[in-house]
């Protein structure tokens, strides 16, 4: 790593960035000197890619700890994970140390956020993302790569992102962890036992590639519905944090603000009010946050077909029948 600091400007915070050499160009050359004249043709261009790159990437943390009071509004059911993140960052922000964030695992129903909270964490870091769908893959090597030899083979999702990204440390999401699949003799989750642990990530060899990189740097981020699905060795590499689906309270407040985020964000937005009305809020509030945004889209749609400035319950999708409530008295 090198002694002088780079700012490179990203959203409304300034991060601190020190360059980090991911891997050694001797290797790659090494590697690209051994391959057959007219053969392994996508191997050679990785390796031709890795050598014109170069090694080093960005490797970011806030300048210092960052105000995070639009985080816990945006996102009230992750405050015991907003909690931690935050005081790992204050371990490290006036000091030179490099910004650990131990992996996590987002427990919860559908809907609640967990992607969501990882792109805002990527984005509170000032770094990159990566996204994994267990869920839509059953290939075994998706994270760590196919040998060279299988036709078709290609890097992990964990190469791709660190050698033809920026950053150093970008958040990797693996996002439904629980409903990875994979043939018998693939583990699609295999990787991770290196990849969680510091010593061993440093030190990651991608099976495409075969030239060492570090990924001791990259903050973890997984989700999943159901943890019983997942081997007790990963659990025990990882924060595990139950996400609760957010009350009524901080539903009225998530849809609330993507109401003013959608309002704002379009020119058509300043022919409607600036808030909706209160039987149109506790309406919104029943749906998963996941689904908000396309029910705000719908009723701003119907409400201005109307010619209204103003949403009314009518404007809204079928939400299907009322939510009894819970934990409260009307």
């Amino acid at each position: 790593m090198s002694s002088n600091d780079l700012v490179p400007v990203r959203g409304a915070h300034i991060p601190i960035a020190h360059m980090r050499a991911l891997y050694r160009v001797t290797d790659v050359e090494r590697r690209l000197d051994k391959l057959p004249q007219k053969e392994h043709e996508n191997l050679r261009s990785t390796y031709e890619r890795m050598l014109e790159r170069g090694p080093e990437r960005f490797q970011v943390k806030p300048s210092g700890l960052p105000v995070m009071d639009s985080l816990y509004d945006e996102l009230p059911n992750f405050w015991e994970v907003l909690d931690d993140v935050k005081r790992q960052l204050a371990l490290c922000e006036d000091s030179r140390d490099a910004l650990e964030i131990t992996p996590m695992l987002l427990l919860g129903p559908p809907g609640v956020g967990k992607t969501h909270f990882a792109r805002r964490l990527s984005q509170l870091l000032g770094t990159g993302m990566g996204f994994v769908p267990m869920s839509s893959l059953t290939a075994g090597w998706v994270l760590s790569g196919a040998s060279s030899q299988w036709k078709g083979a290609r890097p992990g999702k964990v190469f791709e992102t660190l050698v033809d990204g920026q950053y150093a440390n970008p958040v990797m999401v693996v996002d439904e962890i629980d409903k990875a699949g994979g043939e018998a003799t693939y583990d699609p989750l295999g990787a991770l036992y290196s990849l969680l642990e510091y010593d061993t990530a440093g030190v990651f060899t991608d099976e495409f590639a075969e030239v060492p990189i570090d990924a001791s740097q990259v903050i973890w981020v997984a989700t999943a519905n159901d943890e019983r699905a997942i081997p007790d060795p990963l659990l025990n590499r990882m924060n595990v944090y139950e996400v609760p689906a957010p009350d009524r309270d901080a539903a009225r407040k998530i849809a609330l603000r993507l109401y003013a985020s959608i309002r704002g964000e379009h020119d058509w937005g300043t022919r409607f009010e600036p808030e909706p009305g209160e039987a149109v809020l506790e309406r919104m509030s029943e749906l998963a946050p996941r689904e908000m945004r396309r029910a705000w889209m719908t009723a701003f749609g119907n409400a201005k077909l109307d010619q209204r400035g103003r949403i009314e319950e009518k404007d809204l999708p079928d939400l299907g029948p009322r939510r009894q409530p819970i934990g409260f008295v009307q």
